[in-house]
């Protein structure tokens, strides 16, 4: 398998902020280097922005629009697909298990 590609820069840090983290990296078991991944990674974590926030969020079903496909979700217009092949229940609440583009697929809890 190849290994995904890595950039070098080069990271200035006080004195104070570099003995922390190397002390963090101590207590983890890490490198310095190697901790810095792990915290940078956990703090911009991949995916889209609908993929981070929307995914796992309970909507009420009386907020899907059956005539036209849409349901308001963070102030934005999405076109919903639901899961299983029924009819929206307005009395139901679905959460959002998938996101691709403009399309969010739902799911009845």
């Amino acid at each position: 398998m190849a290994k995904e590609s890595q950039k070098r820069f080069l990271l200035r840090l006080d004195e104070g902020l570099f003995n922390r983290i190397s002390d963090a990296a101590d207590a983890d078991g890490r490198s310095i280097n190697a901790y810095i991944v792990q915290v940078l990674s956990k703090a911009a974590p991949a995916g889209n922005w609908e993929q981070r926030q929307l995914i796992g969020r309970a909507i009420p079903g009386k907020e899907l629009d059956v005539k036209s496909g849409l349901v308001l979700v963070a102030g934005i217009y999405y076109r919903y697909l639901l899961e299983s092949p029924e009819k929206p229940d307005k009395a139901a609440k679905y959460t959002i298990i998938e996101s691709h583009g403009n399309i969010l697929t739902l799911k009845k809890i």
